[in-house]
């Protein structure tokens, strides 16, 4: 599996605000916004584009445009933290959601949403979940999204564990990862450690 550390300073600044206990719920969605324009522009780096002619004021000018679909599917619900910032970079993608919950006692995650657009088979979807930790949410995830015929996926976390890595790498060798870190390991709780808390809870205040 291809994993990409993303080292830009800006991505780690915003990271470092993320870690911190002390960032309060506004200040913490103004992070995740900027780190995940930043994840969501490297993970499309070689998006293809085509060349174009635009006409300014004062004249016509060279340029490429996206031509390729882009297909956003963040994991509910904290993927929704992160999905403005990427519609930000591209506004005509279009959005899919999966919703996953996780047994606190098993880490297990079931399924109780989803909703794909159709014709995914020739589309770049970009997979958003703040925390890769287990795993299992991740490959769930990928399976639903490859069962609607997606060939090329690519999923942006902000933090990912080990564990996590290691479960998407066996189950979808294919997929690559975009994340500025890779923990140390997963608690007895299945947080990452030290990672950033819950959060879905702290983007929203839930704690």
């Amino acid at each position: 599996m291809p994993l990409h550390l993303i080292t830009h300073p800006l991505v780690h600044d915003a990271l470092a605000e993320l870690r911190d206990a002390r960032t309060l719920p506004p200040a913490f969605r103004r992070a995740a916004n900027r780190i995940s324009v930043l994840l969501a522009a490297e993970a499309l780096r070689d998006v293809p584009s085509t060349p174009t002619t635009v006409r300014t004021p004062v004249g016509p000018a060279e340029g490429r445009v996206i031509t390729h679909d882009v297909v956003v599917v963040p994991v509910l619900r904290a993927g929704l933290g992160m999905l403005d910032a990427v519609l930000e970079l591209i506004p005509a993608a279009r959005v899919g959601h999966i919703g996953l919950q996780r047994d606190e006692a098993t880490a297990v995650a079931s399924q109780y949403y989803t909703k794909l657009p159709r014709d995914l088979a020739g589309s770049y979807v970009l997979m958003i979940d703040p925390m890769l930790a287990t795993g299992g949410s991740a490959v769930a995830a990928i399976d639903l999204i490859k069962a609607a015929g997606a060939r090329e996926i690519r999923m942006i976390c902000i933090v990912a564990a080990p564990e996590g890595v290691a479960l998407v790498e066996r189950h979808h060798p294919d997929v690559s990862v975009y994340t500025p870190v890779v923990d140390r390991e997963l608690n007895a709780h299945k947080y990452i450690v030290p990672g950033l808390g819950d959060f879905g809870d702290r983007l929203y205040g839930t704690l």
